[in-house]
Order: structure tokens, then sequence, then C-alpha cells
């Protein structure tokens, strides 16, 4: 399988990738995303374009991608099953190739009690996985989840998907994972890392199954701001294990959004030395302009280039 996406070419490479995160705003306007892309475009090699994340309205994802290519940078749409019934999802789908978007990240989505919209309802009519499957097969089976071929001109996407290796039942994560992978996903980003024995148990897991040779797995890593920060995720996020050490050193610091820098950076060179971890993936939440220093300081410039 080969696509257009950079992504893709330089991780078939072997070179550890490095994708960040940009948020779209609550408006039409479209300069914010160009800013951001502008700035990280040659700190990072993809960046993520959230899709109304947290189940809050915002600039969608597709447009948000575009404004990244207009940047010169490599957007990942995201696209989550919440909103869009398998006929919205697979136009969509067609839209942003057309525009020349060729990542995808399929997930389920924040449930809709977390946004501004709580009364709305949830779609669900197909699941991330089958998100997954159908992508997969629009480009490879040139055909439709209804089972209609797609003539010519199919969206030949590389697939991503999520994986959260700290949720419980622990076993059943990379159980998770492998059904993800079996319905074609060709990468997978991960929830934020801060508990790094638990995701080392979880890629030795990944790797006796050898499902780091059947997709490439990107971790996930979040620059923290404050102690407060710190402390909500440990008891607010689920899904989410942030050991007291990480918040004790936060507590102490001086400056503490230098210590979070510090920790990131720290985290990110532990993280090239594990067997099976293709890149990370940094989702520095309304704080886009840390990651330049966090690739700087971690040692990952120049980025490389497709050969």
């Amino acid at each position: 399988m080969k696509t257009e996406s950079k992504l893709e070419k330089l991780l078939s490479q072997g070179e550890f990738v490095v994708s960040g995160e940009i948020g779209p705003p609550k408006s039409a306007n479209g300069e914010v995303v160009y800013h951001h892309a502008q700035m990280l475009k040659d700190y990072v090699d993809a960046m993520n374009l959230t899709d109304n994340q947290t189940a809050i309205v915002r600039l969608s994802s597709i447009a948000a991608g575009v404004h990244v290519l207009r940047a010169g940078g490599e957007p990942i749409i995201q696209m989550t099953v919440r909103d869009r019934n398998r006929i919205g999802l697979q136009s969509d789908l067609l839209g942003a190739y057309s525009l020349g978007i060729r990542n995808v990240l399929c997930l389920s989505g924040d449930h809709q009690s977390f946004g501004n919209h709580p009364s709305s309802k949830n779609v669900h009519d197909i699941d991330s996985i089958q998100l997954v499957k159908a992508v997969k097969d629009m480009r490879d089976e040139k055909k439709f989840i209804c089972g209609e071929e797609i003539k010519k001109d199919e969206p030949r996407f590389f697939i991503g998907a999520v994986a959260n290796p700290f949720g419980d039942p622990f076993e059943y994560r990379v159980l998770r994972l492998e059904k993800k992978i079996n319905a074609g996903a060709d990468f997978i980003q991960t929830q934020c890392i801060f508990e790094m024995e638990r995701f080392e148990r979880w890629m030795e897991m990944v790797r006796e199954r050898g499902l780091h040779k059947r997709a490439y797995i990107i971790a996930g890593l979040m620059p923290l701001k404050s102690p407060k920060a710190a402390k909500y995720m440990q008891k607010y996020v689920s899904g989410m294990i942030v050991p007291d050490e990480i918040i004790e050193r936060m507590e102490k610091a001086e400056d503490p959004k230098a210590e979070g820098v510090e920790i990131c950076v720290e985290q990110i060179k532990h993280l090239q030395k594990i067997e099976g971890v293709a890149g990370v993936h940094i989702m520095a939440v309304n704080w886009e302009e840390i990651i330049p220093t966090i690739v700087e300081k971690a040692g990952l410039l120049p980025r490389p280039k497709v050969s």
C-alpha cells in the first residue's frame, strides 16, 4: 500500500516522526489555524486537526486541514462517528481527499454531554473500528460501505486510529488495538503518556503480538503548564494516569511551564529507546506555540525530508 501521504513516506523510511495538534477555533476564522501551521511546519512532520473536540462546536477539521495545506503543512484530519452517519462520513472523506488531504484519524468522539450542546443526539451509526474498515475498503477495495463500486478516483488515505494504553481492563487494551489494525489502521496515535512503566508493559504486549510491525505506533505526549492541570488530569480525566512524582516536580518547580517542557523532553528521549515506538504526537492543548521549543530541546531538528 502506497499513498501520497508525506507522513507515511517518512515512517516507511524509518524516520522517528513528530506530529503536533492544532485545535480549530470556535469561530469561522481560518487564519488562526494558518498561523499555527506556519509556526509548526518546520518542527513537525504532520498536524492533527481535531473534530469538534470535547463535543464543542468548532471550525471543521476538514476546513482546518485546508488551511494547514495552504501554510505548507501536512494535515491529519480527525473524523468522529459521533456526529455523522455512514453517508455523511463517506461523503466527507471524498471531499477531504478532493481538497488534497491524505491522512485521516478515525475516532469515536467525546460524548456530547461533555460539550456545549449536551442535548444533541449521538449518531454512532457505525463505530470507530467500522470507520477504519470503511476508509480501507474505499481505498483498497474501491467500494463504499453499501458494496457499490467506486469506479475511479477512490480516496487513498493513510489511515490512523487511536489507542489508550491506560484504560482498564489493561489486557483488553492490546486486543482492541489489534482489532483496529485488523480493520486497516496503518498508524496509531496513543492517549497522553505520563506513566512510562505501564506504557512499556503495553508495548511489550504490542511486540509479543507483532503489532508494531503491522502499524506504526506514535506515542502521545502533553506538556504540562501547571501543577493544577496535572492534578486535574490525575483526578478527573478517565483513562489517564499521572504519577504523583510528576505532580510533585511541577509543585516544586520555580517555573512550572519550563518544568513541564523539561518533563516532556525527558519523555521523548525515553520513548525513542522503546522498540516499536515510531514517533511522538505532541498535544499541547491551547499551547501550540510551545511545540517548536520542545522539538528543539529534544534534539529532533532538523526534521527529515522524504527521500
